[in-house]
């Protein structure tokens, strides 16, 4: 017996029940939202934040275990949670650590995209995946999802690029990314205002100060590129604006995507750099 062609589906931008006949979405407005480049694996990561949550916290985990395996003389076994499991400073740098050494010395401009999947050990990596985790649904229900990319994107870019500025010679982690995060969730709780806006600004500005905090005391800590991530945050939300003000638009998801597509580019070429110089090594 044959299959039975589909009579519904969700709709790609809104996510509300529709026919398959419909030529445009009778809640949003999408056009031709039955259309296959509207539904394909690539857009319905981008339209469903918990895909495209999971995807970075699995590109992460996967660098992460690849840095690890290309270990010169193995990783940190040691007991001190701090080091454990730790891949060495030279598979760091080598997979796109940035800072003044790598930029200035190589001039490996890449690296403020590279660094943001990097991390230095387990409990960096486990923090600071739990922080984004958190952060990143509020992000994407607040400004939508290619937004939310956006903001993760650009703004680790930029909060590495201030840490740059302010001389730190080598940093790796996700940690300038996820305090953009925050940087919006403090624009949009300011700017909102309400009760429910006052709360959220409230819950992020305490996150932040104990942040400061625990940066102050840590001294391996990069304030600067979580202080830049933040202020990255923050512009980003006033240039972005957020759903309650001004709905996605084809230029927020056409930015998004070429974020992706350098995104993917810049890692993937990163570890197979990595790869071909530790086999020839």
């Amino acid at each position: 017996m044959p299959a039975q062609k589909r009579q519904s589906l969700l709709c790609p931008n809104c996510k509300k029940l529709i026919s398959t006949s419909e030529k445009r979405c009778p809640y949003c407005g999408t056009t031709h939202p039955a259309a296959w480049w509207k539904n394909n694996i690539w857009i319905r990561g981008f339209n469903d934040p918990y895909v495209l949550v999971k995807s970075i916290i699995g590109v992460n985990i996967g660098i992460y275990v690849i840095s690890l395996l290309l270990n010169y003389r193995g990783f940190g076994l040691a007991l001190n949670p701090l080091t454990f499991l730790s891949p060495s400073g030279p598979i760091l740098e080598l997979l796109g650590a940035t800072g003044t050494v790598p930029i200035d010395t190589d001039q490996r401009y890449w690296t403020l995209v590279s660094a943001n999947y990097l991390h230095g050990s387990i409990l960096h990596i486990f923090f600071n995946m739990v922080a984004f985790r958190q952060l990143g649904f509020l992000v994407a229900r607040e400004y939508g999802v290619y937004r939310m990319f956006i903001i993760y994107a650009l703004g680790g870019v930029i909060g590495f690029w201030v840490s740059y500025l302010a001389s730190v010679p080598w940093t790796i982690g996700a940690s300038a990314s996820v305090c953009s995060l925050a940087g919006a969730l403090l624009y949009y709780g300011k700017s909102r205002g309400g009760v429910y806006g006052r709360t959220i600004y409230k819950q992020i500005g305490i996150w932040v100060i104990i942040l400061f905090i625990f940066g102050l005391l840590v001294p391996v800590i990069n304030n600067w590129g979580h202080g830049g991530g933040i202020a990255a945050g923050i512009g980003l939300g006033f240039l972005l604006g957020y759903k309650e003000r001004k709905q996605e638009k084809i230029f927020h998801k056409l930015l998004a995507g070429v974020c992706a597509i350098l995104t993917i580019i810049i890692l993937g070429w990163a570890i197979l750099a990595g790869i071909y110089i530790r086999a020839s090594a």
